[in-house]
């Protein structure tokens, strides 16, 4: 496969911030943007699982979007994702990322119908690339069965890639099955694969993988970047220990509360805290006990 310019290295999905109201916080956002870069971030995973997305409209989406490059992040470092349960809404996102210069889209497969065939998988995407119809999109196929039930098989990926060259680029693989990201990058090499957790980065990255698109990359993220970078070193195990440790302790709790519990201890920030439902707020004694959990580990959890 011909090498091409692609994303690389730590990525985080990245949380959306709401105000009281449950409007999305376009000050925070932008804030919590420009901090996860200066931390280390290769790029930003905008409008994932972690950023609440499917709880966003397409308009609430765009005009985050919107707000991040007028404040000046580059679009280049920007992954937005774009997968919606409407073809229609799929295709305006992604149209609107790429005609703002994003470096690429994370784009789901299509995920409230079940029993989806890997035909059903295959159309869907080939509509939404050929309605945008610009060799300047770049798609990243998130692959989330757990969440949604539908994901890309290591075929209908081959198929996608060689029907879009240049075009279908990489995937996140979140199934937390390491045989099934150890297939794509055995399958094809050059191919950007990305862990979804960085639990896997270690494993990934020897064998040919991009990095890691990972949630807690919102709250660890310099040390995730520290294995990135030393991955080839005699410290690396040991790294890979550490942010492994601190990925066990988050995930004991309900991943998006904890991560804004997090931050809101970092920032001393208890509007950090708002989720929008269906989901719900850590109770204090589940911040408490998440925070001296963490402390427990050496974790930071100074600003």
């Amino acid at each position: 496969m011909a090498q091409i310019d692609t994303f690389a290295g730590v990525i985080p999905p990245v949380l959306t911030p709401f105000a009281e109201d449950l409007t999305p916080d376009h000050g925070r956002f932008v804030d919590h943007c420009k901090w996860l870069l200066a931390q280390g971030a290769t790029g930003l995973a905008v409008f994932g699982t972690t950023g609440e997305a499917n709880s966003l409209s397409v308009d609430e989406r765009v005009a985050l979007l919107d707000a991040a490059l007028e404040a000046g992040i580059a679009p280049d470092l920007m992954m937005p994702g774009t997968g919606c349960a409407a073809l229609t809404d799929t295709v305006r996102l992604t149209g609107r990322a790429v005609a703002a210069g994003c470096g690429g889209v994370l784009m789901l497969p299509p995920f409230y119908y079940k029993g989806i065939s890997d035909d059903g998988v295959f159309r869907s995407i080939a509509e939404v690339i050929d309605r945008v119809g610009d060799s300047r999109l770049r798609v990243y196929l998130y692959h989330i069965p757990p969440v949604a039930q539908v994901g890309f098989s290591v075929d209908v990926v081959g198929r996608l890639i060689e029907a879009f060259p240049g075009i279908v680029v990489g995937l996140k693989d979140s199934s937390g099955d390491w045989s099934n990201t150890e297939a794509l990058l055995k399958a094809f090499p050059g191919f950007a694969t990305f862990s979804g957790s960085e639990v896997f980065l270690l494993d990934n990255l020897r064998g040919g993988g991009a990095g890691t698109i990972t949630a807690t990359g919102n709250v660890n993220l310099a040390a995730i970047r520290a294995l990135y970078d030393a991955w080839q070193s005699e410290t690396a195990e040991a790294l890979q220990a550490e942010i492994t440790e601190v990925r066990k302790v988050i995930q004991a709790f309900p991943a998006i509360p904890a991560l804004k519990a997090i931050l809101g201890s970092y920032h001393d920030d208890l509007a950090w805290r708002t989720v929008r439902p269906p989901l719900l707020d850590l109770e204090a004694e589940q911040v408490s006990k998440l925070l001296n959990s963490l402390q427990s580990h050496d974790f930071d959890l100074a600003a």
